[in-house]
């Protein structure tokens, strides 16, 4: 029997030249649960023969996706937001096949998200040039994502989503003033929160990557952190600067646990969402997100002289695309270096 339903879920059951294969498909649904196995077969079968394929051709979309998802590459973050996304754009396409989606479809999908969003009560009235669709733009962004998932399978052979245009987007770009991150840090009502926010103000990590690091990832002797397993696939190197030395050199590591930011039961932190809120409502800070702390470094680095080059491999950002955000901080940096020369005494 291919396909068994225990519990809830249906899972895959087979074997394939002496090996079993058995896993959930993480659905109620036998038709895409049978689709999954189909999936999941080709997969070994390609695997183990090591050839090319395009016999997907009929394979569903819902089906791919769901592959795509509990594909073991996917750290949990990720699949939480993209489960979120895909209440969007599933409904769109779940009926149709991976081959039958072309790139006027996915140009339809995003017209239609567009329209949605520019109905939106906050957004009535305004330009497309004053209204933010990031959000559609991350849908078609996932779905380019399982398309190339596909692809390297043989499930089919383009991405119809490869060469869309992006919406536009507003820039976020909150940062703090030096009063205001006193504030921020002061609001916090334990050293553990306190810890984290300096932290990611001093090194422009992403929240996972702070909350996944190690003591054997810092180095205070030569000054420098290795942050590894970042979003973007590519470990980056952070010099330590005094305050982040003093900082690290105050958190006593714990016994039990090997991450930096452990908490008093020596588990490793998973989020700090609530004290992070609470210490922005004790600092009077307004519609600020733990993510901005990463915008706040990169903002001082800009406006110090840093070029944003060097600005953009502390962040880890693979583009330049991503730090030129910041581009419109070099004029003020230019201009103070200016008067700085000029208003010598």
């Amino acid at each position: 029997m291919a396909i068994v339903k225990e519990g809830k879920y249906y899972y895959y059951d087979f074997v394939f030249e002496g090996r079993r294969y058995r896993r959930s498909c993480k659905t109620t649904d036998r038709k895409i649960a049978e689709q999954i196995e189909l999936s999941v077969k080709n997969d070994v079968i390609l695997l183990k023969r090591n050839l090319p394929s395009n016999r997907n051709k009929r394979l569903l979309f819902q089906a791919a996706w769901e592959t795509y998802l509990n594909n073991d590459g996917n750290p949990k973050e990720s699949v939480k937001r993209k489960t979120t996304a895909a209440k969007n754009f599933l409904p769109f396409f779940k009926d149709k096949t991976l081959s039958d989606v072309l790139p006027l479809d996915i140009k339809n999908y995003q017209l239609h998200r567009k329209i949605e969003i520019m109905a939106m009560p906050k957004n009535t009235g305004k330009k497309d040039s004053e209204i933010n669709f990031r959000s559609a733009n991350y849908e078609v962004t996932i779905i380019s994502g399982l398309y190339s998932f596909c692809i390297e399978r043989g499930y089919v052979q383009s991405n119809p989503a490869a060469k869309i245009k992006k919406l536009n987007e507003l820039s976020r770009l909150r940062t703090l003033s030096d009063d205001d991150i006193q504030k921020l840090v002061a609001g916090a009502t334990n050293k553990l929160t306190k810890d984290l926010i300096s932290f990611l103000i001093y090194t422009g990590c992403r929240k996972g990557e702070a909350l996944n690091l190690k003591w054997e990832d810092v180095d205070l002797k030569n000054g420098v952190i290795a942050v590894k397993g970042t979003k973007t696939k590519y470990d980056r190197y952070i010099p330590v600067s005094e305050p982040l030395n003093k900082l690290l050199t105050n958190i006593e590591p714990s016994d039990k646990s090997p991450y930096i930011f452990s908490n008093r039961y020596g588990m490793r932190v998973k989020d700090f969402k609530d004290s992070f809120k609470n210490a922005c409502v004790n600092a009077g800070l307004k519609n600020l997100r733990i993510h901005d702390l990463r915008h706040v470094f990169a903002s001082k680095m800009v406006m110090n002289g840093t070029s944003l080059y060097i600005t953009g491999e502390l962040l880890g950002h693979r583009t330049t695309q991503m730090t030129k955000r910041y581009s419109h901080l070099v004029p003020d940096t230019l201009r103070k270096a200016v008067n700085d020369v000029w208003n010598k005494k």
